[in-house]
């Protein structure tokens, strides 16, 4: 169990693992915790947009849009590999999700299918929004596949989690297909590969 890391200290993790970090705004006030509490934390939910334009995704994912306010993550990773800071504290990504998931992300074991949606998840986890259209055609480029595994391994290597504490959206919450394109398992063993 482990509060969330000050927005200094995330700014500072993702810097070091050697990420261009863009800062959005006021992002480190932008939140939705008049909703609810955002920790503990217990793991990093990767996601896809289904945007185009770096831009507009940033946008999208730091305004949100109706029906979702935002912000929709704490940070968007850009096709160049750059992470734009949109928001920190609670956030809109992971809605509910299975608490048995979430049991083996906090113990650091393989993941159970994912059935049932009773737990909240923007509680217990940071977000990364990566621009893609979630088609499965649409291109990762690789420094954006590489930008993924720092920022994750980052956020882990502060908490001293493992790769196991990394799960995609799809993971988590049934009916969900993000992120597509890559695998999480190939991401895990890439992040593992770096905080080793």
């Amino acid at each position: 169990m482990a509060p969330p890391m000050s927005a200094s200290a995330f700014l500072r993790a993702l810097k070091a693992e050697g990420l261009t970090v863009v800062e959005v705004g006021d992002w480190r006030n932008h939140n939705r915790n008049h909703k609810g509490p955002w920790g503990p934390v217990h793991g990093v939910m990767i996601h896809h947009t289904v945007t185009k334009g770096s831009a507009r995704t940033v946008e999208i994912c730091r305004k949100g849009y109706e029906g979702l306010p935002g912000p929709l993550c704490h940070g968007v990773i850009t096709k160049d590999g750059r992470v734009h800071l949109v928001g920190y504290g609670r956030a809109n990504h992971a809605g509910l999700g299975d608490d048995d998931v979430l049991r083996a992300v906090i113990a650091e074991q393989s993941l159970p299918p994912d059935n049932e949606a009773n737990t909240d998840g923007n509680r217990h986890f940071y977000g990364f929004e990566c621009e893609n259209l979630g088609d499965g055609e649409d291109p990762w480029p690789a420094v954006q596949l590489e930008a993924i595994e720092k920022a994750a391994a980052a956020v882990c290597r502060h908490h001293g989690w493992n790769e196991r504490s990394v799960i995609g959206h799809r993971e988590w919450q049934p009916g969900k297909v993000d992120p597509r394109g890559f695998s999480m398992t190939s991401m895990r063993t890439r992040i593992g590969d770096r905080l080793r």
